[in-house]
């Protein structure tokens, strides 16, 4: 039973993290700055990702394009007494690379890998929602081979085949300086430290799982086009999750220890990758500047609850509710050709959530977001463009949100109490740790910077 416990707020801090971390919003260093538009604009190879349709209007033999992208959010969370507290965040490096090659005239075939989701952030061992979050540190990758036929000369259509998998190493306490004082108590040990006492770390590498990237282009005339693609969901299934619990000190070993005795165990679980379905348009109101607009929406609903199996047979399976709703991402984006060897571009995106204000937590704060963009290319020789972009993240913040902990000693105690074994005295003393929703303004910040570069011939 005691593993079981554990296992359970293990395992629910590894699938928030994953579920809500960022969507990466800028993978192209080209596009990201025209607000990372490209679902109604053919990109030769980068079209792969964007909208597979678009890839038909290649008119070069070969296309390569590869961008790495660094991004840095930076968030705030001030409780009820005025604290402040601020993460350490990590540089998070989303990349894409992709080739396309011509068959025909109107076929054309590549292939594109790309992370859709990345993010890193750290709040330190010790802080007030250490039983939520410590640190986190997560990627998935997606592997995508893509064929593209023009069936007319204004329409396309396209396919792409995706190969994904992913990583998480996430850190979070189990339970507080109060219980475990508490507990010493009731075993005549003294414990009196200011760290966390004990924190689980969770590891996990899902296997692969399939998907695909289907898209439609068509040119309505000379300035106008319009486009459509749809990423079906993906289910990242971990087989061998690793658990492990690190204690602050011998003393908090001493007391917890007979409690958290599952210095290693394993678990699988398996959660959604989303589908995307985008739908988008282009202007070309004179040769030199091109508009565009993309609407995004993310099928974050199919998370509605998580199931987790675990080897043992004595464990039952859980079932927990997460009632995730799908979310809007709208973008808008511009280019002009200042010379022939050099574009400008801007771009603006509207980014909502998927997380009720009730259900927020600090591993990566979701709220509305605006993120403004701006970019250039720079082509030294007519076939290379070597290209850039930063984008800023603004939350606008939310107040009053609240995210329930688990603290796993604590519900012990309560057991005990109710059970009648812990002296009337101490009652109290149990009622004051049991959990508690933490309650917390958010605000958070991010930049982002990408280096790109295409070639072609």
């Amino acid at each position: 039973m005691k593993k079981f416990i554990l296992s359970v707020a293990a395992m629910a801090a590894f699938t928030a993290a994953w579920a809500e971390g960022y969507q990466v919003n800028t993978l192209s260093a080209k596009q990201g700055g025209m607000g990372h538009t490209g679902v109604a604009q053919k990109l030769e190879s980068e079209s792969m990702f964007f909208n597979p349709a678009g890839m038909a209007f290649m008119d070069k033999t070969m296309s390569f394009s590869a961008s790495i992208n660094g991004l840095s959010p930076k968030a705030t969370i001030t409780l009820d007494d005025g604290k402040k507290y601020h993460n350490a965040s990590k540089v998070s490096t989303p990349f894409m690379a992709s080739v396309g090659f011509s068959i025909y005239d109107n076929l054309k075939a590549g292939i594109a890998m790309y992370i859709p989701y990345g993010s890193s952030i750290d709040w330190g061992k010790n802080w007030p929602g250490a039983l939520l979050n410590q640190s986190v540190d997560l990627k998935s990758y997606t592997i995508q081979p893509t064929i593209s036929w023009k069936i007319t000369p204004r329409l396309s259509i396209g396919a792409g085949l995706m190969m994904s998998w992913g990583n998480v190493n996430l850190n979070k306490g189990v339970t507080t300086n109060a219980t475990t004082a508490l507990l010493g108590m009731l075993s005549n040990k003294a414990y009196a430290y200011d760290d966390t006492p004990a924190s689980v770390n969770i590891t996990g590498t899902s296997q692969v799982c399939w998907g695909a990237n289907f898209g439609i282009m068509y040119d309505i005339s000379k300035k106008w086009s319009i486009g459509a693609a749809f990423r079906t969901e993906q289910k990242l299934k971990v087989t061998t999750g690793d658990a492990s619990v690190i204690y602050s000190n011998e003393a908090a070993e001493e007391i917890l220890s007979p409690y958290l005795n599952v210095l290693n165990t394993q678990f699988k679980a398996s959660m959604p990758m989303p589908w995307v379905l985008s739908v988008g348009t282009t202007y070309k109101p004179i040769d030199r500047l091109k508009l565009a607009f993309d609407m995004q929406m993310t099928g974050w609903k199919s998370y509605d609850k998580l199931v987790i199996d675990f080897d043992s047979e004595s464990a039952p399976d859980q079932i927990i509710s997460k009632n995730y709703h799908n979310s809007l991402t709208f973008r808008l984006g511009g280019e002009y050709a200042i010379t022939k060897r050099f574009d400008i571009r801007a771009g603006f995106i509207v980014d909502l959530p998927p997380v009720d204000k009730n259900r927020y937590n600090p591993e990566t704060p979701a709220m509305t977001k605006l993120e403004p963009s701006a970019g250039f290319s720079f082509r030294p020789i007519p076939n290379l463009s070597i290209d850039f972009c930063v984008l800023y993240v603004h939350g606008l913040g939310v107040n009053n949100a609240s995210c329930t902990y688990s603290d796993v000693i604590a519900e012990k105690l309560a057991d005990m109490s109710a059970a009648g074994v812990i002296p009337e005295n101490l009652k109290p003393a149990i009622q004051a740790v049991q959990a508690k929703p933490f309650v917390a303004d958010y605000k958070v910040h991010a930049i982002s910077g990408s280096l790109g570069i295409s070639y072609s011939f």
